[in-house]
């Protein structure tokens, strides 16, 4: 596909040869996963496609992509994170998991922007409590679904959560006194 070729919207192709280089079609030049993991970021849509089978090999690529960036010392996923999703493997939830997992992700982007928004504009800390209500909340029935038998721990998260909660609300309250004090 020559780059006049693709259409708006159309996810760029990068075709990834045996000698394992990756070349954008799009760029018509060659990148590395570095430049993949970059335009994940920048929310560019690609397709890894094998060059020889034209097999779509875009999820084991990204898998690599993490794996090299939990290498390279930006570890995100806990130890216990991972040994959780891989007992999931073979398990009759598995089938269940890509959705749970996607909608997890979005929920908290979106909570994400919201918190971001509510720092900027010096919001009371309510936004912020609820987000973190409902991110726990949803942790929960997560793990009690996937996990029966984990209420007692729920328990004690609850009032962990609790106490968290409060200990934010009283640091946005400090927060929000000093900004005002700047205010003035």
């Amino acid at each position: 596909m020559a780059k006049h070729d693709r259409q708006e919207g159309d996810p760029v192709i990068v075709k990834k040869y045996a000698n394992r280089r990756l070349y954008n079609t799009s760029s018509s030049s060659y990148i590395t996963l570095d430049d993949l993991a970059g335009m994940v970021r920048d929310n560019v849509e690609f397709q890894v496609l094998d060059a020889k089978s034209g097999e779509d090999i875009t999820h084991s690529i990204l898998t690599q992509i993490i794996m090299d960036e939990e290498a390279n010392g930006e570890q995100m996923l806990p130890v216990s994170f991972l040994r959780q999703l891989i007992s999931m493997y073979g398990n009759s939830m598995q089938s269940l998991m890509p959705s749970y997992l996607e909608a997890s992700m979005a929920n908290f982007r979106e909570n994400q922007v919201k918190i971001r928004e509510a720092l900027e504009k010096g919001i009371s800390n309510s936004p912020i409590a609820k987000i973190h209500e409902t991110n726990m909340a949803m942790m929960r029935a997560a793990s009690e679904a996937l996990l029966p038998g984990s209420s007692q721990k729920r328990d004690q998260a609850k009032d962990s959560s609790k106490a968290e909660i409060h200990a934010l609300r009283e640091q946005m309250a400090a927060m929000q006194k000093k900004l005002d004090e700047l205010g003035k």
